[in-house]
């Protein structure tokens, strides 16, 4: 089963979304049965049981063989192997993280990643810390602001401390000003208005926006520290999955960024 098909549609998708083979499958899944026993099963006519259990047979998630007791019936089985692998076609088709063999992480010292948001006092140097902790140093990562602040907010601070055990009190917010001759292989933005406004960078290969809730903005649910931490667990899931995104993309190149805004 090759990992895409008509329109880019993953082929364990287009067969399985069918509501109607969808149920066969499940059947399947439970115990091997004939065509009339899934028609009585699903409540359909057995020939549009059998018109489905064809597709899915050409499609490599069911079998077929006949019954041993009488020859001129048949007996459907699913195939969980064909299966498992649809799964995780379709899986690293959505994105790389989903693969289960997702490489951890680019080799070290390969890929440079740069987290921007306006104050760089909160969601960006979370995003900073989090890949440096995720990635054992095998990414460099550095965080920026549109506008930045003076310090880190101090509620960012504990929820690394507590959240995570990663202690960035010593770190000051920095302007994108500062990294204007750096080169970078991915640029990060984290707030809907550093997005509108981040420059491109030499080498830049890849552009991605994570539209996060400033932890800091009046009216933010949970408020205090609490959106801190929620804005923490939320930056640190989409730091995990993007290790695998960056083991895809590679060193610094000189061709054009890919910005899929």
């Amino acid at each position: 089963m090759s990992p895409t098909g008509r329109g880019g549609l993953p082929p364990f998708v287009r067969l399985a979304a069918h509501p109607l083979r969808w149920r066969l499958l499940t059947e399947l899944a439970a115990s091997d049965r004939r065509v009339r026993e899934l028609a009585a099963r699903t409540g359909e006519p057995q020939n549009l049981v059998s018109y489905h259990l064809r597709l899915l047979r050409d499609g490599g998630l069911v079998r077929s063989a006949r019954s041993s007791l009488d020859g001129r019936d048949t007996y459907y089985r699913l195939d969980l192997d064909r299966c498992a692998d649809g799964l995780r076609d379709t899986g690293a088709a959505l994105h790389p993280a989903l693969h289960p063999a997702a490489p951890a992480g680019p080799a070290p010292g390969r890929i440079e990643v740069l987290f921007v948001c306006t104050g760089n006092s909160a969601r960006s140097p979370l995003a900073e810390a989090l890949l440096d902790h995720h990635s054992a140093g095998r990414v460099a990562a550095t965080s920026a602001g549109t506008r930045p602040q003076d310090e880190l907010h101090p509620d960012a601070v504990r929820a690394l401390r507590e959240g995570f055990g990663i202690d960035v009190s010593g770190r000051r917010p920095r302007g994108l000003d500062a990294l204007a001759d750096r080169r970078f292989d991915v640029v990060v933005t984290l707030c809907d208005k550093a997005r509108e406004i981040c420059p491109s960078f030499p080498g830049q290969r890849r552009t991605i926006h994570w539209s996060v809730r400033d932890p800091a903005a009046p009216g933010t649910p949970e408020g205090g520290d609490g959106a801190f931490h929620r804005a923490a667990a939320d930056i640190d899931t989409r730091v995990r999955h993007l290790l695998p995104v960056l083991a895809a993309t590679g060193p610094t190149a000189t061709g054009p960024s890919e910005d899929p805004r």
